[in-house]
Parts: C-alpha cells; sequence; structure tokens
C-alpha cells in the first residue's frame, strides 16, 4: 500500500519506492550512522526501498541485509545511472534520499527528493534539486514516517 501524503497547495504524493543512496548519506566511511537501519526497517513495511550505491566500501549487503533491494552502480556516469534506477520504479511514486553532486538528477527526477546535510556536507546541486533539506538521515526518513512534517514543511 502506497504512502500517500496530500501537500497543500503543491501535490499528492503516492509513494511505493524509496531510494536511498548509501555513503555520506546513510553512512560515513562505510558504517551506517545510528539509527538508521531501523528507521529503514519500520519505512519498509509500506514502501520497498532500494539502496543505490557503487559499494565503495563493499559493505551494502552486510549493513541492512533483506531491508533493501541492492542496486550497484558502475564508475562513471553515477548520477544518470541513479536518475535511471528512479525512473525505472516509476520517478511520481519514488521518494529519494542524497546528499551528493552525483544524486542530484535522482533527487530531481523523484516525484520528493530529500537532501541530506550530513557529517559530509551536501553538495550544492543535490540541495537545488531536491524538494526539502534536512540535517541528517534520521530527519529524512523521520518525514516518511511522520508524513504531517512533510505536509508543514511543503504546504504552499
Amino acid at each position: 500500500m502506497p504512502l500517500i501524503v496530500e501537500v497543500p497547495g503543491w501535490r499528492r504524493l503516492e509513494l511505493e519506492h524509496l531510494v536511498l543512496d548509501l555513503n555520506g548519506t546513510l553512512a560515513l566511511d562505510g558504517a551506517l550512522l545510528s539509527g538508521v537501519a531501523q528507521a529503514v526497517e519500520m519505512l519498509g513495511a509500506g514502501l520497498t526501498c532500494h539502496l543505490v550505491t557503487a559499494d565503495t566500501f563493499g559493505t551494502a549487503e552486510k549493513l541492512f541485509g533483506p531491508l533493501v533491494r541492492v542496486a550497484r552502480i558502475e564508475s562513471g556516469g553515477e548520477g544518470e545511472q541513479k536518475k535511471a534506477i528512479v525512473e525505472g520504479l516509476g520517478a511520481g511514486r519514488v521518494a529519494a534520499l542524497g546528499n551528493g553532486a552525483n544524486d542530484a538528477a535522482m533527487l530531481g527526477a523523484a516525484a520528493l527528493g530529500i537532501a541530506v546535510l550530513g557529517p559530509e556536507g551536501a553538495a550544492p546541486q543535490a540541495i537545488l534539486a531536491a524538494d526539502v533539506v534536512v540535517t541528517g538521515p534520521l530527519e529524512a526518513l523521520g518525514l516518511l514516517l511522520h508524513p504531517d512534517r512533510l505536509r508543514a514543511t511543503l504546504r504552499r
């Protein structure tokens, strides 16, 4: 069942997928930030969660186990690969989280793009492409766990 969020003056979101960037967004130096796995697990009850990563540290499967579907991307053209994943899922049904310049196209293509300004910072391209900017991954995931927060931020 999709996550439905009616945002007054903006749009109605009917989200079925959550596309997550790993390094810099959910993890720092290859290790998940505290509380992230638990929040993703809660969201997995209603959304299909996808982890897009080059898997620089080779830890993607170990970090989340069966909670996410891992989509590995190749070196070179990472931004377009991430955007293609979002489009392949049906961009109008996707929320995406990212922080890097290579996340900007994915954030812009998704029905809801959330830029995460975490310990590694966030590229200006990601911030400009996003619908919402938050200060960490738990805040980003919390917007989806508590949709009234999205309504409050995005209503026109």
